[in-house]
């Protein structure tokens, strides 16, 4: 009983990290399992999957209402993601678990480095006769009481890129938001507000991808996922009401550093073969 508790209040300290830092609770989720309870990392991911579901459908219902996120963009990545969220899912029932912790590592170090980065904001016109236009990838958003239109770019390397964020996410159990954010503000120059919010939108349908896949093989186990599903989502609660007050430059570089050592630390434990 003591350990639910204890992983019941160290699922709120993710959650509530991982919406301070807009990572997702799922890169503190994974190291407090597998290294803190020593959780075999199959069943880390499972409980981390439906954290990130959990976490992304409540934020998700907000953005669609304020008129943030754009569903039918969303909607066609979607089949890039599930794609390369099922694969990963798959792969990761081949690998060894010291692997996954590896990569895992590798990804977070490259996660911290993108949120660390100047997000661009772009917003570019809808031309005539594009592949953008044919597909119906444009839109308007709210910015200060005035609509704001604007258009998808390079929508082929940006499908493929949301393909190998699916697959991250189906193979390490993160949500993988900033590689989606990536995909849309560097690749297919969305505005900043319309793909932070989409993507917050798609990580959860991508999570549900894969956590069937995972439950089926009977790595989804109740009494790990029920504290850490309850515990980051009253975190990443009581993290949304924090973001309003705080100085959130300093947290993120805070939080990057802790991060980055908590990833040393599972790249460590991976090359010495200690994850099971």
């Amino acid at each position: 009983m003591s350990e639910i508790i204890i992983l019941f209040l160290g699922a709120i300290s993710a959650g509530l990290l991982g919406s301070l830092t807009g990572l997702g609770g799922g890169v503190i989720i994974i190291p407090l399992l597998t290294l803190g309870f020593g959780v075999p990392m199959h069943y880390a991911i499972g409980a981390s999957l439906i954290s990130v579901i959990g976490t992304s459908s409540g934020a998700a219902v907000a953005f669609v209402k304020e008129g943030f996120t754009n569903m039918r963009i969303g909607m066609f990545l979607e089949i890039a993601t599930t794609a390369g969220a099922i694969m990963g899912a798959l792969v990761s029932g081949m690998l060894n678990p010291n692997t996954i912790g590896i990569i895992f590592a590798s990804i977070l170090l490259l996660t911290v480095i993108l949120n660390l980065k100047g997000k661009p904001d772009h917003q570019e016109p809808l031309v005539k006769g594009s592949l953008e236009e044919k597909l119906k990838l444009y839109g308007t958003f709210p910015d200060k009481g005035v609509l704001k239109s604007y258009s998808a770019r390079n929508t082929v390397p940006g499908f493929l890129m949301m393909m190998f964020a699916g697959a991250m996410s189906g193979l390490l159990g993160i949500g993988s938001g900033a590689l989606k954010v990536l995909a849309m503000d560097n690749m297919m120059k969305l505005p900043f507000k319309v793909s932070t919010t989409t993507s917050n939108f798609m990580i959860g349908v991508t999570a549900v991808a894969s956590a069937l896949i995972y439950f089926q093989r009977g790595e989804i186990i109740p009494v790990i996922v029920a504290p850490v599903l309850i515990g980051v989502v009253i975190g990443s609660f009581i993290g949304s009401k924090t973001l309003m007050v705080s100085k959130t430059k300093k947290l993120k570089v805070f939080f990057a550093i802790v991060i980055t050592i908590l990833s040393i630390y599972m790249m460590y434990n991976g090359i010495n073969k200690s994850f099971r």
